[in-house]
């Protein structure tokens, strides 16, 4: 768990900045593209990345072979950024992501951390009572179903690959995107339809 931020970080990394782009390693120029990126991203990015996985064979080939490498192609930089992993859900196995140090997390593809993600408690606990914590979250898997907790490191981010669910078939990509939140891409939640989905 990091130290809480002390009154001169804000002088300190403003020195750090500067002496970067003092030595050419930082422009400005990147420092705003960066920036910019940075708050763009939004779970929305990675939802879309699962949705065309359900729908293409070999883009979900990539995206589990090479999260990163997927990531780019969809047009997020993941300059500087620790290589990305997608665990992929089965019918006999679920995954929940943690970070029992911190809060690492892709924000590449995820946007900014949820508050409960870095809590001490949800750390502890996701590791602790998992299927505790996912019944917090109204979350039932079948019987039999492994649950695997994965740890998010500051060497390697992890998101999840749902399992598709029924009643989708024919579903466009926007749709599909539409079913996949944040939660469900760290494991404590499972992609619904709503209940008219089959009627639509």
């Amino acid at each position: 768990m990091s130290a809480p931020a002390r009154p001169d970080s804000p002088a300190r990394l403003e020195a750090l900045i500067g002496a970067l782009k003092a030595k050419g390693i930082l422009t400005e120029e990147e420092l705003t593209a960066r920036q910019a990126q940075t708050d763009r991203a939004s779970p929305e990015i990675g939802a879309r990345m699962v949705a065309r996985a359900w729908l293409d064979p070999e883009w979900r080939r990539l995206l589990l072979s090479d999260g990163s490498a997927a990531a780019e192609v969809m047009g997020v930089s993941m300059a500087g950024a620790p290589p990305l992993g997608v665990l992929e859900d089965t019918p006999g196995r679920h995954h929940l992501v943690v970070c029992t140090l911190c809060s690492c997390y892709p924000r590449a593809v995820l946007g900014y951390p949820p508050h409960w993600y870095k809590s001490f408690a949800y750390r502890a606990r996701a590791v602790r009572d998992p299927r505790g914590v996912l019944a917090e979250w109204g979350t039932a898997l079948p019987e039999g179903v492994e649950l695997r907790v994965v740890d998010s490191t500051a060497d390697y981010r992890w998101m999840v690959l749902p399992l598709r669910p029924i009643g989708t078939d024919g579903w466009s990509e926007d749709r599909l995107t539409s079913i996949i939140t944040r939660d469900v891409l760290v494991g404590v939640a499972l992609p619904q339809t709503p209940p008219s989905a089959e009627a639509a």
